[in-house]
């Protein structure tokens, strides 16, 4: 008689003789807060969420359009919040002391490792090194960590500190993108199954495409393939003051962001988010927008207009539009997705009953 196979030896001898292979799914069971519901809600399909653990996630944009504000600012503060280490890694020199402080960043070394690196081999020799002694720790003893490159887009290889040393700047935009693409891809591999995730900022140019004009991300499109969620971002001038009255003088940045990918919800939805350079951003930034774009909020002269589960009827002006009654939209939205969730899950088309019932 033959022998019943044994699929649990199995699956231990294979992830006992192959170094890296996973068994199962990784589905993030963590999640770290942009600092702005409606971003959250756009990269990860729920308000709370944001970015996932175990996962790489890009914010790609130009200079000032709030990139290390959401990354090295808002998720890592928000991430500390959730007892998660950050490692942050700072390739352009620019990120302060005083400048993370004000936006609540923690940078005491018991909550945060700043690295002041320039060349994207050590980058990847750092990760590399961590994960080895990461993997070697119990269940129990190993943290939550999140990785925060800022960013990839000033990372240089060997070749441009060589031709520096010899005085030719020629660059090497041959082996750059390949080096960035070689570093996401080994990552994404290597946090798939832990509790370890990264967060980059990219810069972005101007298209030549006329058939495509959307800003292109430097470095290539390998690593937006591995990555599992990229944010595109504009800077827009923000002339209003803290009403909302419009004013002549520039008082911030709007962010425009755009979702170029993103595994977890619907892909190249928009939102426009205020970043008052005195206040800093509110977290209802831009939801107005999104529910009015989403139907929930109505035009009723010069009011806009929400109609709850009871059918009850809200009208207030947009700029009353704020807090609590955005909590109230954000609630009901959720439970509707949930219910919907339910439904479809509690009642699966079964292909025999309706065979036989047609017959």
């Amino acid at each position: 008689m033959a022998k019943a196979f044994d699929l649990t030896k199995f699956r231990k001898s294979l992830t006992k003789s192959i170094d890296g292979l996973g068994v199962g799914f990784n589905d993030p069971t963590d999640w770290v807060s942009t600092g702005n519901y409606a971003l959250n809600y756009l990269v990860s399909g729920d308000f709370n969420k944001g970015v996932p653990l175990g996962k790489v996630t890009v914010f790609a944009g130009e200079s000032g359009s709030g990139k290390s504000y959401f990354c090295s600012g808002n998720i890592v503060k928000h991430a500390q919040e959730q007892g998660i280490f950050v490692v942050l890694i700072d390739s352009e020199n620019a990120l302060d002391e005083d400048w993370l402080q004000r936006l609540g960043v923690d940078t005491s070394e018991e909550k945060l490792l700043k690295l002041n690196i320039a060349m994207i081999d050590d980058v990847a020799k750092t990760v590399s090194e961590f994960m080895k002694e990461y993997k070697e720790m119990s269940d129990e003893d190993r943290p939550k960590v999140l990785f925060v490159v800022d960013s990839l887009g000033m990372l240089l290889t060997p070749t441009d500190v060589d031709q520096f040393g010899k005085g030719d700047l020629k660059g090497d935009m041959g082996r750059k993108p390949k080096a960035l693409t070689a570093l996401v891809r080994n990552c994404v591999n290597m946090f798939g199954s832990y509790n370890v995730g990264m967060v980059c900022t990219n810069h972005t140019y101007a298209s030549q495409d006329m058939f495509d004009p959307d800003d292109k991300i430097s470095g290539g499109q390998g690593f937006i393939y591995a990555s599992s969620i990229v944010i595109a971002m504009k800077k827009l001038k923000l002339k209003e003051d803290e009403d909302g009255n419009k004013t002549t003088t520039v008082n911030g940045i709007r962010a425009a962001c755009k979702v170029m990918k993103t595994r977890y919800a619907k892909p190249f939805e928009s939102v426009q988010v205020k970043i008052p350079y005195e206040t800093g951003m509110d977290p209802y930034s831009g939801l107005v927008d999104l529910f009015e774009a989403k139907g929930l909020l109505q035009k009723d002269g010069n009011r806009l207009k929400y109609t709850d589960v009871n059918g009850e009827e809200h009208k207030e002006y947009r700029k009353a539009w704020v807090g609590e009654k955005l909590d109230m939209v954000m609630l009901e939205l959720d439970q509707q997705v949930e219910q919907e969730t339910a439904v479809e899950v509690s009642s699966p088309i079964d292909e025999t009953e309706e065979t036989e019932t047609n017959e």
